[in-house]
């Protein structure tokens, strides 16, 4: 995703091909020459017959296009070239006492116009300036398009309550996006690394009436420091060294969709008020303008911290954590959702074994059993990383416990530890310790398994295991 967090003079130009069509050769010649020192491949038509040849032959990603030519007119080859490649942009270049042709320019879809006698530098920019815009269609186009691939391959799979809760939630939220002119409120998904956070955002985003718009993920805690403005709410030509073309931010390229500003808990201090006056006004401002844009994005944001306890240290603005938690949803780690765990697990290993052409059977007793056993600090993360690395170490079939590699979680001791014999072996220490949990509890699983400091299923796994 952050890809589009590269500034325009880091991205490589180097293989962009420009092709010219322009008749008068001193001109022609100047513009090759200025391009190529800006790192663009030029090639030179001086008619349309060349221009077709050259077109067909090195397949250009944008055409300089004179509008007066011997052969012909230009909209002719831009007509052919929009039939045969709409994506491909078109900048016209016309005479004065030509602008009648140059709106018949725009209407057959090329990107711009320029007015001769034109200056080399304004030339270059406003190639620059197709050429950013260009790629910036193109991210979003691809980021809708992965992010809706991503949601119905991974989706937020589980059977326990929680889970089933948390589902009912962003289908109830996601009803609030149905009408277009309506802004849905503000989400704040609040849980631990790892539990999928990203994950109900991109259900919140598929499940709307916005499914077909941008979905911009925006990691608040990677943004980098000296551009994280300039990257949220865009800059102005000029607006500070290096700014040689207006950009679009973060914010404002989310256009109708949705804007996902995961680890909102990072943002700095000084951009978290700017971030609230446009929550309140639906407005921002480019950094070196004053001019204010709308925002309609649908705004998610998510975090893995307590915000109101940062909001005490004086670490986060409470107004902005009053304006994002409109509504929140709380995503349960998996140490609650034991239920879920060997289904999860079953659901990675059975993806990674289609993906690498593997044949997976199942888990083992001893592997199921350390699956229940494990704390799991990361979390859903943790456990695919995990069972992504079993199945491929495995080359398949039934996995055991000892690929795993999960420690085992330290059991409490117990307070008739005096009543067991030295010589017992583990599995009858096991035994020993589970009867007396069950007794003390009065056969209350779930309190069984807290003072055993293991998970309710993996204590009923037991209780089956000893016919208990």
């Amino acid at each position: 995703m952050h890809d589009s967090l590269v500034t325009s003079a880091e991205v490589p130009i180097l293989e962009k091909k420009i092709l010219l069509v322009e008749d008068e050769a001193i001109f022609a010649k100047a513009v090759k020459k200025h391009l190529e020192r800006a790192k663009y491949n030029v090639t030179l038509a001086a008619d349309l017959e060349t221009a077709r040849d050259e077109f067909k032959n090195n397949a250009p990603d944008l055409v300089l296009l004179d509008m007066r030519l011997p052969d012909g007119s230009g909209l002719d080859l831009l007509a052919e070239i929009k039939s045969s490649n709409s994506n491909i942009a078109v900048l016209v270049m016309s005479a004065y006492g030509e602008l009648e042709d140059a709106v018949s320019a725009m209407k057959l879809g090329a990107s711009d116009y320029l007015k001769k006698p034109i200056d080399l530098d304004e030339l270059l920019l406003n190639v620059e300036k197709v050429f950013d815009k260009n790629e910036l269609t193109q991210k979003l186009t691809y980021s809708v398009k992965r992010e809706q691939h991503a949601t119905e391959a991974v989706a937020f799979l589980g059977e326990c309550k929680k889970i089933k809760a948390v589902r009912g939630q962003v289908e109830r939220i996601s009803k609030l996006s149905q009408s277009g002119s309506i802004i849905p409120p503000t989400v704040l998904i609040l849980g631990e690394t790892g539990t999928g956070k990203d994950v109900v955002a991109r259900l919140l985003h598929a499940s709307s009436s916005r499914n077909q718009k941008p979905f911009v993920h925006v990691d608040c805690a990677s943004l980098p420091k000296d551009l994280i403005e300039s990257e949220l709410f865009g800059h102005e030509k000029g607006a500070f060294t290096n700014a040689h073309v207006a950009r679009t931010g973060l914010i404002e390229a989310a256009e109708d969709g949705v804007l996902f500003l995961d680890e909102i808990g990072e943002l700095p201090l000084d951009l978290q008020s700017k971030l609230l006056a446009v929550l309140e006004r639906r407005t921002l401002r480019r950094v070196g303008t004053t001019q204010e844009r709308t925002v309609a994005a649908w705004i998610v944001a998510a975090t893995n911290r307590d915000i109101e306890s940062l909001a005490e240290k004086g670490e986060f603005r409470l107004d902005l954590y009053y304006r994002l938690n409109v509504i929140s949803l709380a995503i349960p780690p998996l140490r609650e959702r034991e239920d879920d765990i060997l289904l999860l697990a079953k659901h990675f290993a059975a993806q990674t074994s289609r993906r690498y052409g593997l044949q997976f059977e199942g888990f083992s007793e001893e592997a199921s059993e350390a699956l229940l056993d494990y704390y799991w600090p990361g979390n859903v993360r943790e456990l695919k990383h995990l069972i992504e690395r079993a199945v491929l170490l495995s080359g398949g079939g039934i996995l055991e416990a000892d690929i795993l590699g999960l420690d085992k979680k330290p059991a409490i001791e117990s307070s008739h530890e005096h009543d067991m014999n030295e010589d017992l072996t583990l599995g009858e220490a096991e035994l020993h310790l589970i009867k007396q949990a069950l007794e003390r509890t009065n056969r209350n699983v779930s309190k069984a398994a807290r003072e055993l400091g293991i998970t309710r299923m993996a204590l009923r796994y037991r209780i089956k295991k000893y016919n208990l």
